[in-house]
């Protein structure tokens, strides 16, 4: 299969699956599915770019690389899908149907294929990592697997806290400002960037025997862009201003947003 061919049926597979998503979303009224569909297919798909027979690339770092995208999609799927089983929905997506009014079910199906489209390039990333033809290890593989990993368990620990904390009668009404909280307004997401530096660290070759490999830094600029100016940060705190006021707001003025860092002197974080 040439790469041409294996990148246009990943993207049809892509594109149906968050058709089903939105399908699911309209009829269950749960806008959780569609994060939970758009995980899962974007893990499938770079696992079929990996193991797909199109070209160069050594087949243990293939195997490496695809291990390394399932992992990240079923740690991030299935959170979300325990999430959604509950009955959760995700308020960004609802303030989008109010915005959206009486063609919201349209422009929604639109906004997923655009999804469909953001899983495709980082899909490229994952590719272009698995299939560097260098015949034996090298410090970038040992780094990108580092980096994957911490990503992954770095995410896992904010959800866990998250989590806690909202468990905590005592803290209702709160913003959670505990553990990775208290270095970064959103852990989640930063932690979600950092994992996908890994395909970079892992495709480039410092040689220019794998030129395309520097195409995997679109990966971590696009999620940058969506996490901090477009579908991450910006709507989320939009709902917490809206549903914590005052103690959103001192949380924003002694933590960052994105990147960690030390927190401000002042602790108070109550409503």
């Amino acid at each position: 299969m040439s790469p041409l061919a294996a990148i246009l049926l990943i993207a049809a597979g892509l594109s149906l699956a968050m058709a089903g998503a939105w399908l699911t979303a309209e009829r269950s009224g749960n806008h959780g599915w569609v994060d939970t569909v758009w995980s899962f297919a974007t893990g499938a798909g770079g696992v079929a770019a990996c193991l797909l027979p199109t070209g160069p690339g050594w087949p243990p770092r293939r195997i490496v690389v695809a291990a390394l995208i399932a992992l990240w999609a079923l740690r991030l799927g299935g959170h979300i899908l325990q999430r959604t089983l509950r009955g959760h929905d995700d308020p960004r997506y609802a303030e989008l149907r109010r915005e959206w009014g009486p063609h919201a079910s349209r422009r929604l199906f639109v906004f997923l294929q655009i999804q469909a489209l953001a899983s495709l390039v980082l899909v490229l990333a994952v590719m272009a990592a698995a299939h560097n033809p260098a015949p034996s290890w090298r410090w970038g593989d040992g780094l990108g697997v580092v980096l994957a990993l911490a990503a992954v368990a770095g995410e896992a620990v904010a959800d866990r806290q998250l989590a806690r904390f909202r468990a905590d009668p005592a803290r209702r009404g709160q913003v959670c400002d505990i553990g990775l909280w208290g270095l970064t307004r959103h852990p989640n997401y930063f932690f979600e960037w950092l994992g996908w530096l890994a395909y970079p660290a892992i495709a480039i070759s410092v040689t220019g025997t794998h030129p395309w490999g520097f195409a995997a830094f679109l990966a971590p600029l696009l999620i940058y862009v969506l996490l901090v100016h477009v579908s991450g940060i910006p709507p989320t705190e939009a709902h917490m201003l809206r549903s914590r006021g005052t103690a959103f707001r001192d949380y924003q003025r002694r933590v960052n947003a994105f990147w960690p860092g030390p927190p401000g002197r002042q602790r108070s974080s109550r409503t």
